[in-house]
């Protein structure tokens, strides 16, 4: 299950998560994001339990969009520990994000 993480919810949801967290930034506008959101649905429920999966919309939350430099939508940000530590601009199979997932797991 994906949770809608708002300006307010992210330090709980993400930064305090305790496992790893893939954050979908994206806008109900945009078009790429509307091809990536059943893949982030699929991986939300491959990887529940042992990933957290989040979107924010870009539109209604600009303060954390801000804070991490979203210029492009949609951006996949992937959190360990607290910190970004890696990124995915745009939309690409699913398979490239099923491996970036395990290489967060390790």
């Amino acid at each position: 299950m994906t949770i809608e993480i708002t300006d307010l919810n992210f330090q709980e949801v993400v930064i305090d998560a305790g496992k790893p967290v893939l954050v979908d930034f994206w806008a109900e506008w945009c078009g790429p994001c509307r091809m990536l959101t059943p893949i982030v649905k699929e991986l939300s429920t491959e990887f529940d339990g042992r990933v957290v999966v989040g979107k924010v919309d870009v539109d209604s939350n600009p303060g954390i969009s801000a804070k991490y430099g979203i210029r492009n939508i949609p951006t996949l940000l992937f959190f360990k520990g607290g910190q970004v530590v890696d990124k995915q601009v745009g939309v690409v199979p699913k398979g490239s994000l099923v491996n970036k997932l395990e290489a967060l797991l390790k």
